[in-house]
C-alpha cells in the first residue's frame, strides 16, 4: 500500500489534438488508474491530496488528460505542468503526436473542430500552430509516441508495453475463472467456454451427490484418473501457451467459463484446479462458482 500521495504514479497524457489522448486514457483506466480529462493544471496538487485518503488507495495511479484547452495556449500553464513533474518524482509525461496529413484526415472523418480552429485560422494552420506551441512539453516528455500509423488497437498495445517497461513490471492479464451449469444458461461475459460434460459425473452416486467440486472427494472422483487427469494437464498447458498471446495483443481481462450440467461438481473441480495452476504461474486470477448452490 502506498504511504502517501507522493508515492502515487502520475501519468500526464498530452500532445496534439486528434493524436489519441482519449484512447490512451481508456488504456490507463483499464490498468486501474483514476483518470481525469480536462483538469486545469492549477488543480493538480489539490487532486493529488485526495489520494492520501483510504478510499482512493485502491487505484494504481492517476492519469490526467491535458490538451490546449487546459494549457490555455500559453507558457504559464505549461510551466506549471513541468514544475509539478519535477516536484512529484513519480510523474511521467506521455506525449502523443501524428503527422499533419493524418491529423487532418482524422478531423475530416470525425467532423469535429480543432481547439485552435477559428474564422482566421484554418484546420491545417491550427494543427501547425498547436505543434509549435506544444514543443516545450514534447521536449520535456518521458515518452513520445507517433500514432500516425497506429490503429486504436495498436495504440492500446504499444502504450501498455511502454508503460509496463517504464515501470519495470510485467503486463498483468487478469483472468476470471467461472464455473457454471449449462442448464442455467451460458454466461454472456465468457471469452473462452469449455464444456466438461464428458467427464465422469458424481451426481449419479448418491453418496457423492451432496458434496461439491470444492470438496476433495469430488475433485478426486473427477480428476484423480483419466479422462479427467489427462484433460486437466492438457488444458493447463493450453492456457499457459494461450494467455501470453492474449496479453501481447493488449488484453487486460479474460473470462474463462467452465461448464457442466448443473454447475456444482465437475465444473467446480476443474475451475478450482485451473485457478491454483494459473495463480502458481503468476497470473492475477479470480474465481467464481456461479451455480454451485443451484446445482
Amino acid at each position: 500500500m502506498r504511504v502517501s500521495a507522493q508515492d502515487l504514479p502520475v501519468v500526464i497524457l498530452t500532445g496534439l489534438s486528434g493524436a489519441g489522448k482519449s484512447t490512451a486514457l481508456r488504456v490507463f483506466e483499464d490498468l486501474g488508474f483514476y483518470c481525469v480529462d480536462g483538469l486545469p493544471t492549477a488543480f493538480l496538487s489539490e487532486l493529488l491530496q485526495l489520494f492520501d485518503t483510504e478510499k482512493m488507495q485502491r487505484y494504481e495511479g492517476l492519469a490526467l488528460g491535458l490538451d490546449m484547452r487546459q494549457l490555455d495556449i500559453g507558457e504559464d500553464a505549461q510551466k506549471t505542468l513541468l514544475r509539478h513533474a519535477r516536484h512529484h518524482h513519480a510523474t511521467q509525461i506521455i506525449f502523443l503526436e501524428a503527422s499533419t496529413h493524418e491529423l487532418l484526415r482524422r478531423y475530416a472523418s470525425s467532423r469535429r473542430p480543432h481547439p485552435l480552429e477559428s474564422r482566421n485560422l484554418g484546420l491545417e494552420q491550427a494543427v501547425e500552430q498547436e505543434r509549435l506551441t506544444m514543443m516545450s512539453i514534447k521536449d520535456a516528455s518521458d515518452l513520445v509516441l507517433d500514432t500516425t500509423h497506429f490503429s486504436v488497437h495498436d495504440l492500446r498495445r504499444r502504450l501498455q508495453e511502454k508503460w509496463t517497461a517504464m515501470e519495470g513490471k510485467e503486463a498483468s492479464l487478469k483472468v476470471h475463472i467461472m464455473s457454471f451449469g449449462f442448464k442455467y444458461g451460458l454466461p454472456s461475459e465468457s471469452d473462452l467456454v469449455f464444456d466438461l460434460r464428458f467427464l465422469p459425473n458424481p451426481y449419479f452416486d448418491e453418496a457423492l451427490r451432496p458434496f461439491s467440486g470444492k470438496d476433495a472427494v469430488i475433485s478426486e472422483f473427477v480428476l484423480g484418473k483419466d479422462p479427467g487427469m489427462s484433460f486437466l494437464e492438457r488444458l493447463s498447458d493450453f492456457l499457459l501457451m494461450l494467455l501470453p498471446m492474449y496479453a501481447q495483443e493488449g488484453r487486460y481481462r479474460l473470462t474463462l467459463a467452465l461448464g457442466c450440467t448443473g454447475g456444482r461438481h465437475r465444473s467446480v473441480s476443474v475451475a478450482e484446479a485451473i485457478f491454483d495452476r494459473l495463480q502458481t504461474a503468476g497470473y492475477s486470477v479470480s474465481l467464481e462458482h456461479r451455480n454451485i448452490e443451484q446445482g
